[in-house]
């Protein structure tokens, strides 16, 4: 994927001028050795921070090494003034780890107290108003460390993207769709851009991307993917045109930014005047890292990208759709599992799901739209959706989202898709989430978030909760084991 951040990872250990800095040294040297273990590079910086000075020194370190995300290690109590600055200045994601002691040996003379000393680099990063990512459990052993700084590059790789990201949308948010609807203004203070642009403007990238001359490689291409799940050849030159125009767009639009991803309207005057439906290029793109969000759906889009950039993966968005008929729920409890008919919905949508998170996909022709438009007829302009069965496996749910007066709110939940025929059309699947009912209730409508949510192919929650701390979303929604109540559910004992 070229449209998510590479992260060039760095670590520099700092030690408190009261302690040996062999022992930051020792013990950083350590950790790099068990990051090499898991293959994981990192870039060792030789200063290490016991003063400012020694900070400017490691700050120009960094830079020359063009490290992009920082992990500073307490090797010992260090000191938390530099050590919180070089937080400060560093122009990227920054992590906090600290050194556990090694052995009952070494309280005499090799003691590190850096359990005492991440207390105070928080304290400090507090008072300049720094967010450093800090893993639940802080301070480790080698080995630990590094799963620790292992487990922070997708943080960091969403962090960095949503930094460099521009969000290009075209045409008005749909009235009937008035949930996709949200301030913009949240955006920019997430550091993310946005472009909007008119449907005329979409039209005419397209008209004028006519004998582009990427059109035939790009039908290869398309042919080369769908092989004999394609009955329509004769739309692929349409399709591809559209696809030659929005990836000309993307690349001549990115101004100051370096990533970015569309929210377009796609119907209904779409249909009418392109003569097909977006659906297949969009499931392409986000295959190359670039989701384009149906229904002019801004922070559908954004929620994308954070999960493609949290996975490496493509991701999608579907409406939380219908429910699973109960002859259906009967009919499959072998894999049905752990879940109960009450934890699960089918997720759909047209038809934007990349092919390679489809267990079987095929060009095909919108159903509702087709009704509306060419009712009777033979399917023309409603062509172009790719429908089938999304592939079963585990599943993040998860929506970044602004409310009417622009606080940031947001909610995970994790899952399955299960292996279940869902008998109907469009890119679609059974999913469980466990207590879904509840978490349907008591979140998604309580709260009001739109129908629309983006899927991670993967339990992603801890990389993306992790993510929304360090960008200060305050209020974080899950869905709930049945043992904790929401706050607005009743009461078992007041249910009859």
């Amino acid at each position: 994927m070229n449209n998510i951040p590479t992260i060039n990872l760095g670590i520099v250990a700092v030690s408190r001028d009261c302690f040996p800095l062999a022992l930051s040294e020792q013990r950083r040297n350590s950790v790099v050795q068990q990051c090499h273990e898991i293959n994981l590079k990192i870039n060792e910086l030789q200063t290490i921070i016991e003063n400012e000075t020694d900070m400017l020194e490691a700050l120009n370190e960094a830079k020359q090494k063009s490290i992009n995300a920082l992990v500073i290690y307490l090797g010992n109590f260090g000191p938390e003034g530099p050590l919180s600055l070089m937080a400060q200045k560093f122009d990227g994601p920054v992590m906090f780890v600290a050194a556990a002691e090694e052995s009952s040996s070494c309280l005499a003379d090799a003691r590190g107290d850096a359990y005492c000393g991440m207390l105070n680099a928080s304290y400090s990063a507090g008072l300049r108003h720094v967010r450093p990512h800090i893993p639940e459990y802080p301070v480790g052993t080698p080995v630990q460390i590094a799963q620790m700084i292992h487990d922070f590059v997708p943080v960091a790789r969403t962090i960095l993207g949503l930094k460099g990201l521009k969000i290009f949308s075209f045409g008005p948010r749909p009235q009937d769709f008035v949930a996709c609807n949200a301030p913009i203004k949240p955006l920019f203070d997430l550091g993310v851009e946005i472009m909007e642009n008119s449907e005329l403007d979409l039209f005419d990238l397209y008209q004028q991307a006519e004998g582009h001359p990427d059109i035939p490689s790009i039908i290869a291409d398309m042919k080369d993917e769908l092989g004999d799940s394609n009955p329509y050849p004769d739309l692929l030159p349409k399709l591809a045109q559209y696809e030659a125009a929005l990836l000309d767009f993307h690349k001549a639009n990115l101004g100051a930014s370096t990533f970015g991803i569309f929210a377009n309207k796609c119907w209904p005057s779409f249909e009418k005047f392109f003569g097909f439906v977006p659906c297949y290029v969009n499931a392409r793109l986000a295959e190359r890292g670039i989701p384009v969000a149906c229904e002019v759906d801004i922070y559908g889009a954004l929620s994308e990208y954070m999960i493609t950039c949290a996975t490496s993966q493509p991701a999608t968005l579907l409406d939380i759709n219908n429910t699973v008929p109960n002859d259906m729920v009967e009919n499959h409890q072998h894999e049905m599992g752990k879940y109960s008919a009450k934890d699960l919905f089918m997720g759909f949508h047209c038809g934007n799901t990349a092919s390679s998170c489809m267990k079987n996909s095929q060009i095909k022709f919108q159903k509702i739209m087709h009704s509306l438009m060419e009712p009777g007829k033979e399917p023309n302009i409603t062509r172009g959706t790719l429908e089938g069965q999304i592939k079963p496996g585990q599943v993040t749910l998860f929506r970044l989202q602004t409310t009417a007066d622009t606080k940031l709110r947001s909610y995970i939940a994790q899952g399955d898709i299960l292996d279940i025929d869902p008998q109907s059309f469009g890119s679609i699947a059974v999913f469980a989430i466990p207590e879904m009912q509840r978490f349907y209730r008591h979140v998604l409508i309580q709260k009001r978030y739109p129908h629309h949510a983006g899927i991670a192919f993967g339990h992603v929650g801890k990389t993306l909760y992790q993510v929304l701390n360090l960008l200060g979303v305050e209020e974080i929604d899950y869905n709930q084991p049945l043992s904790e109540r929401y706050p607005n559910e009743i009461p078992c004992s007041f249910i009859s």
